[in-house]
């Protein structure tokens, strides 16, 4: 079966190259990074309304409070939705809540969106379509199921890949869970495991309806280019829309990035918008964001000393906001500048790679040791995946080595008895500070998957507020706890042992995993 997977690199076209981002960065704090909003829509809150989140059940627990709360929207953008008892429980809080809003007087408020993977939540008998169905067919005006179907897999390789392997080509790898005027950014998809002993990252946004707006019209674009699932567990595009399959490559991949594009743009603009009329009002307390909130609330909203920059990476579409964001981000960070980035599959793009090791600030880069990866014990050639991360993170490090830059690089291992690591993202510590003033959180790893392959989302919070900023340095610090440094005798290890077919290997799959 495996063979096949090796025929992918043969069979998908060739990537385009990236020009460099036009961005530099203006030395005014942390108002350094407006540049950003040239790209993205940037939306000002108050770091009271944003909360750090530490734990697996910590997670799972809000998801059902926020559902069983919501009123106008749930919206949620996953890989998949697992089909153990607590995501029943989950399906089982979406009936309830939908039921509650039928009862009400008049028509029912309340819209469900969800958006998945096709490939991968159409794995197996019992899957993520199957776990939906009954919602659709009870509340059929008021639940919509979208999965989307990379262009990518078509034709003759779309016959040939068998399923799991039909994966690598791409996927809808956003995680975005929003319940009214809510926002949940996590890089954990809806699975027991993701609930219980697999660590990530998550953030609250709360009271925040531009974001939510936001990303609901973000899912609702992607949707529409989706195959819509049935109540009878049949799939079918929307009409007039063109086939992400069967279609023309071309022709689909316009639309799918004109519809996403007119989302980013339009909020951007909406936001220049606001910004301008706020920051020209003559009054100090009668901006037209106080105004808002205080027909909202009864009070004066406060002023915003955090910002949300929502940064989307879509390669097959032609959008590559994430990537330019980043290089440039790795690219201006100054001498004594310190950089935490952490991914649960270490496998750098030759870009990302070549900005850590030929730039000026310090890396602390924190991976997952062989034993917490996800495919650890995996049956088959997934099983052989741990070593060949292993080979990638060696080869990195003796790059290292050998341009002697072991106290500016350094590698950490994530090693925690019973649990795995999924956790992403990247601390920015300005030279001179002890608190982190920005950070990335989301879908991507930082790897060739999440650059060229997949659906991505994260977000880039930048704040002011030391309150705020010792909650995400907690946030990092406690991640770091679980781990070890990277040396030399790391590899000597008898678990770190790779053997000469997966040496052989890696340099053609790694692009797929």
């Amino acid at each position: 079966r495996s063979s096949w997977l090796l025929l992918a690199p043969l069979l998908t076209p060739p990537v385009p190259v990236i020009t460099a981002p036009p961005c530099s960065l203006c030395p005014e704090g942390a108002h350094r990074f407006q540049w950003i909003r040239n790209l993205v829509p940037e939306f000002g809150i108050s770091s009271s309304h944003v909360k750090v989140l530490s734990s697996p059940a910590e997670f799972y627990e809000l998801l059902k409070v926020q559902i069983k709360a919501a009123k106008q929207r749930v919206v949620m953008a996953s890989l998949y939705l697992g089909t153990g008892l607590l995501e029943q429980e989950l399906v089982y809080c979406l009936e309830e809540t939908l039921e509650k809003s039928l009862q009400a007087k008049g028509s029912p408020d309340l819209r469900v969106s969800i958006l998945l993977d096709y490939t991968r939540g159409s794995r197996g008998r019992k899957n993520s379509r199957t776990m939906l169905i009954p919602l659709l067919q009870r509340f059929p005006e008021q639940v919509r199921v979208s999965l989307f179907h990379t262009p990518n897999l078509r034709g003759l390789l779309r016959l040939l890949i068998p399923e799991r392997f039909n994966e690598t080509i791409g996927l809808q790898h956003i995680k975005v869970y929003l319940f009214d005027d809510n926002v949940i950014l996590s890089g954990a998809n809806l699975s027991d495991l993701y609930f219980t002993n697999r660590q990530d990252r998550y953030v609250l946004l709360r009271d925040s309806p531009e974001i939510a707006d936001f990303f609901t019209e973000l899912v609702d674009a992607i949707g529409d280019v989706s195959l819509q699932l049935q109540q009878d567990d049949t799939v079918q595009m929307m009409e007039g829309m063109v086939h992400p399959y069967q279609g023309d490559k071309v022709a689909y991949c316009e639309i799918a990035n004109r519809r996403v594009m007119e989302v980013i743009n339009s909020a951007r603009t909406r936001q220049e918008l606001l910004h301008a009329k706020t920051f020209h009002s003559s009054q100090p307390g009668s901006s037209l964001l106080s105004q808002q909130g205080s027909q909202a609330s009864g009070s004066l909203k406060p002023e915003p000393d955090t910002w949300i920059y929502p940064l989307i990476q879509m390669k097959p579409f032609g959008i590559q906001i994430d990537e330019m964001v980043t290089e440039t981000l790795l690219t201006e960070a100054e001498r004594d500048a310190r950089i935490y980035l952490t991914t649960g599959y270490f496998n750098l793009t030759q870009a990302y790679m070549d900005l850590i090791l030929g730039t000026r600030a310090e890396y602390r880069i924190l991976l997952a040791s062989p034993e917490v990866n996800g495919f650890f014990g995996a049956k088959g050639v997934a099983g052989a995946i741990p070593a060949a991360y292993v080979y990638i993170e060696h080869q990195f490090y003796s790059e290292v080595c050998c341009l002697q830059q072991q106290e500016r690089v350094q590698l950490q291992e994530y090693s925690r008895a019973g649990w795995t690591f999924h956790a992403k993202g990247l601390w920015l510590y300005l030279a001179g500070s002890d608190l982190p003033c920005l950070t990335l959180i989301g879908s991507p790893n930082f790897g060739y998957r999440s650059v060229h392959r997949d659906l991505e989302a994260q977000v880039a919070i930048v704040t002011e507020n030391k309150a705020l900023q010792q909650q995400l340095h907690q946030e990092q610090e406690q991640l770091y706890l679980c781990s070890g440094v990277v040396s030399t005798s790391t590899f000597e290890q008898p678990s770190r042992y790779v053997k000469l077919w997966v040496k052989l290997v890696t340099p053609l799959i790694k692009n797929f995993f």
